[in-house]
């Protein structure tokens, strides 16, 4: 019997559908003050001062909640696990998005210890797989979102020792992704597998971007063959199914995806990105949930389809998305993210309201 598209969307925010946030917080530094004057100068049109306060909150709030390793967590009720490796690099791309790096910013020690957890050696194996001990079942996501943290990272540590150490870590990630592509030119969950699937194919996919842009050698095979996959994942109606070999209907939350990472790749003009973005914007509003309850995930991509497509499109939708965003922030300055938890919640949310910003050039067109 065919999968069908919560599968995939049972682990890692898109993903695992009853998870309970259960991260101790640990003693930090409190933030030093913003010049509010310097907030003004430096914010770019479509933010206004309320989104610009709820990004604040936001950021103030995942300082509190990293552990004392560096990594972020939330548990999985009747999963036994956490899953440190998708979270902290989540939260890490949400720093990067706020203007930290490992050596810039309020929150540059952060960065740095996100840096550090997801290079531990029991993190970071020899095989080339990034993830921690309990996630090998389904360790791919974490894998791609860890891989592409760490690139937007690299060249900005100050540390030679650090940046070589980086520099080996993603190389024998992009040598496991690489091996771990199925014949028609997917991934799924672990690197074992010869299945595949869109959602963890879109991040893979991005991924391999991310290192590419960080100046690292990705097999431009590899790239062309995921891109066949999503083409052959994709509909007449321009949406993208769960999978290429078990097509059913068009899934709008990875369709979003798979537009955002087709720019990526460097896909603007072709007609399977016209369409696919035509798609979307017929059936994606700024308050979808992708059909299946994942808000957060759906305008992650969403959000970086419609950036690179100009601002025509991303305009109005980021002013309609932030509106809603900063509408439903809770007190403490978090999100609750698609029943997943605070921290997946939050670093999506950082990361959508500070795309204007553009500070993450993985993200730009």
């Amino acid at each position: 019997m065919r999968a069908n598209f919560l599968t995939p969307l049972a682990w890692c925010g898109l993903l695992f559908g009853g998870l309970l946030f259960a991260l101790p917080a640990s003693a930090q530094e409190s933030p030093e003050k913003v010049d509010p004057t310097e907030v003004v100068l430096r914010r770019p049109r479509l933010v206004n001062a309320a989104t610009e306060r709820a990004i604040e909150k936001g950021m103030k709030w995942l300082v509190r909640h990293q552990g004392r390793d560096g990594s972020f967590r939330e548990g999985a009720q009747g999963m036994g696990g956490a899953y440190p490796t998708a979270m902290t690099a989540l939260a890490g791309m949400a720093f990067l998005g706020h203007g930290d790096t490992p050596t810039r910013g309020r929150y540059a020690n952060n960065v740095r210890r996100c840096v550090r957890f997801l290079l531990h050696p029991r993190m970071a194996r020899r095989n080339g797989l990034i993830t921690s001990p309990g996630e090998e079942g389904r360790s791919m996501y974490g894998h791609g979102f860890a891989t592409m943290f760490l690139a937007c990272a690299m060249g900005e540590t100050g540390d030679i020792e650090l940046e070589a150490r980086m520099k080996r870590v993603l190389e024998g990630a992009i040598r496991l992704t690489s091996r771990a592509q199925s014949k028609l030119g997917g991934w799924y969950y672990s690197p074992e597998s010869t299945n595949d699937e869109g959602s963890v194919t879109v991040t893979q996919v991005q991924a391999l971007r991310a290192c590419q842009r960080a100046g690292l050698p990705v097999p431009q095979a590899v790239l062309k063959k995921a891109v066949k996959y999503i083409e052959l994942s994709a509909n007449a109606d321009g949406g993208i199914a769960y999978s290429a070999a078990h097509k059913g209907s068009s899934q709008p939350a990875i369709s979003a995806a798979a537009c955002a990472v087709l720019y990526n790749a460097g896909q603007y003009d072709s007609p399977m990105a016209k369409k696919c973005l035509d798609y979307v914007r017929r059936v994606l509003r700024p308050g979808s949930t992708g059909g299946m309850g994942h808000f957060y995930y759906t305008h992650l991509y969403l959000s970086q389809a419609y950036y690179q497509a100009g601002p025509k499109d991303f305009d109005p939708y980021y002013k309609a998305i932030a509106a809603k965003i900063v509408s439903t922030q809770a007190g403490d300055g978090s999100w609750q993210g698609d029943g997943v938890g605070k921290v997946y919640g939050t670093g999506i949310a950082v990361t959508i309201l500070t795309l204007p910003y553009q500070r993450i050039p993985l993200y730009m067109r």
